[in-house]
Parts: structure tokens; C-alpha cells; sequence
């Protein structure tokens, strides 16, 4: 009956050892999957502005016309660019 009573406390000892440690677990998977579904968000939000200015840049003349002006310093015959350091 002892020892009965001992397996089953050992039994009952070790799931609970495997419980605690499986909760924990649980609890970083939940958190890496929250910071995950976070940078998706991030991302999703990034697509979305990236989509817009590819739209623009397909479909908008003057708005192709001044990012080539800006970033590339481009001008029209007879107009002259002056830059200005900050």
C-alpha cells in the first residue's frame, strides 16, 4: 500500500513538473506569436503605403515628374537647378 501510494505521488509529482513546464512554453510561443502577428501588422501597413506611391507613380504624371525632379535632380531644357546644403 506504501509504495502504492508513493508511485502514485511520483506519478503525480512528475505531470505536474511537465505541466508547469508545458504552461511556460505555451506562454513564449503566445508571446513570439504576438510580436509576430505585430510585425505583420508593421508590414501590412508598409504594403499598403508602398502600393499607394506605386499607384501614383503609374497613373500620376506630375507626381512621376517631381519625384524624378527631386531625386534625381532632373530639369527641363532651359531651367537650371540650384541646391542648397542645410
Amino acid at each position: 500500500m506504501l509504495v502504492s501510494a508513493l508511485a502514485c505521488l511520483g506519478v503525480l509529482g512528475l505531470l505536474g513538473a511537465v505541466l508547469i513546464q508545458t504552461r511556460a512554453e505555451y506562454a513564449q510561443v503566445q508571446q513570439v506569436e504576438a510580436e509576430a502577428r505585430q510585425r505583420l501588422a508593421e508590414m501590412q501597413a508598409r504594403l499598403a503605403e508602398q502600393e499607394v506611391v506605386l499607384d501614383r507613380l503609374r497613373n500620376d504624371p506630375a507626381y512621376v515628374e517631381r519625384v524624378i525632379r527631386s531625386r534625381l535632380g532632373y530639369a527641363k531644357p532651359e531651367e537650371f537647378v540650384f541646391r542648397f546644403s542645410d
